[in-house]
């Protein structure tokens, strides 16, 4: 996890940043001249110009351009400003990356990140009314259905399971069980790394459960599992002070409390396809960016097991898609397999009992296998969304 996204539950009026922010007049024309779906959007160190401020409700794609000096993230935001619809992170300067989102009509908020920090510089995005709605036949929706409804059910359990194993950590961690506590550790927070995603579109809740000490905004709290890691876990830390018994009570209620809060949410969220290929896609990027290069578990170097758990997500939604895939674009849903199972195959070297070597045991060439392969899948997983979509 390495965003943070400063909002609060509430549906609150969000302070725009005061940046160059502009999304051109609709009457400007689209990014290509005919398709009003098809939209430009340039990021960089200080402003966010979008090529349109509305497009027609379907599916829209949203070409991101980083001019900037940092990498930046590109979000299209519900209404409330909270509610992340589509994402796509990780863009370095002087490259582009498209995201693919199926939006009805409704008012949105386009928002670029340039460092990936802050709230970002955004703008009024409205999609408005069409009659233009693909056609799909009786079988594809009954194809779709299904995929929403397994990948719900798939949510709700590896909630629930979070849920379980987090009440068991705290109350060992409170206890004083540290023995116990750190066995637990990497279990409890693979529940939590298969859903990330899904966890992290509740801009509320992520910063507070996820964060990482490094990430930290200047004079944002830091709370959530990674504090308890480090408390965990103190070796690489420079004159480092124990928490107080009184202390991990807080902090592990905390957890806890909003543990509770994110299950309670989830049971009643619906999902789209692109919702659920895009958070494919954005689990790849997540071991991308945190897991594979070992920032994530910075002070257990239990990387390996958060690398495995989203891997098992992205797997879980692509493979509810197949069905469709398989009749829209056969060619990527065989790539996408052969992908998967060679990533696979490259972690199943690394496991060890029923875990896996700690992050610090791998050699420079064994992490760089694991990065060509998590690059290699990125590139056709990129690719779901709009095959599903078309």
């Amino acid at each position: 996890m390495r965003k943070t996204l400063a909002v609060t539950a509430l549906v609150v009026a969000v302070p725009l940043l005061a940046a160059c922010t502009e999304n051109k007049d609709s009457s400007d024309g689209a990014a290509d001249g005919g398709d009003a779906r098809a939209l430009t959007v340039e990021s960089s160190d200080d402003a966010c110009t979008v090529s349109a401020g509305e497009a027609p409700a379907g599916t829209l794609t949203f070409d991101v351009t980083n001019t900037g000096s940092q990498v930046t993230e590109f979000y299209l935001l519900g209404e409330d400003g909270l509610r992340i619809v589509s994402e796509v992170e990780n863009i370095g300067p002087n490259l582009n990356r498209e995201m693919t989102v199926n939006a009805p009509a409704g008012k949105y908020f386009t928002a670029c990140k340039p460092g990936m920090k802050g709230e970002g510089i955004r703008a009024d995005f409205t999609v408005t009314e069409s009659d233009e709605a693909p056609e799909v036949t009786a079988d594809e929706q009954q194809l779709i259905d299904q995929a929403v409804a397994n990948y719900a059910a798939y949510v709700q359990d590896q909630s629930d399971q979070l849920l379980i194993k987090t009440t068991e950590f705290t109350d060992l961690y409170k206890s004083g069980d540290d023995e116990g506590a750190r066995a637990l550790y990497a279990d409890a927070r693979t529940h939590w790394e298969r859903i990330e995603t899904v966890a992290e579109s509740f801009g509320d809740l992520d910063p507070m459960m996820d964060a990482r000490e490094a990430d930290l905004e200047p004079g944002q709290k830091w709370t959530g599992w990674h504090l308890i890691e480090k408390d965990l876990w103190p070796q690489r830390a420079e004159n480092y002070t124990p928490l107080t018994p009184e202390e991990r009570a807080t902090y592990a209620d905390d957890l806890l409390a909003n543990t509770q809060t994110l299950d309670d949410r989830v049971q009643d969220l619906t999902y789209t396809i692109d919702q659920i290929a895009n958070g494919s896609r954005g689990l790849l990027e997540e071991v991308a960016t945190g897991k594979v290069t070992g920032e994530e578990e910075y002070w257990s170097r239990t990387d390996l097991w958060d690398f495995q758990a989203n891997v098992d997500g992205a797997r879980v939604g692509y493979e509810g898609l197949k069905p469709i895939l398989e009749q829209k674009d056969p060619e990527l849903a065989t790539e996408l397999d052969t992908r998967f199972a060679d990533l696979q195959a490259l972690l199943d070297e690394q496991r060890e009992g029923d875990g896996f070597k700690t992050y610090d045991q791998l050699t420079p060439d064994q992490v760089k296998q694991l990065s060509d392969a998590v690059n290699a899948l990125s590139e056709p997983l990129s690719q779901l969304t709009a095959s599903v979509l078309s």
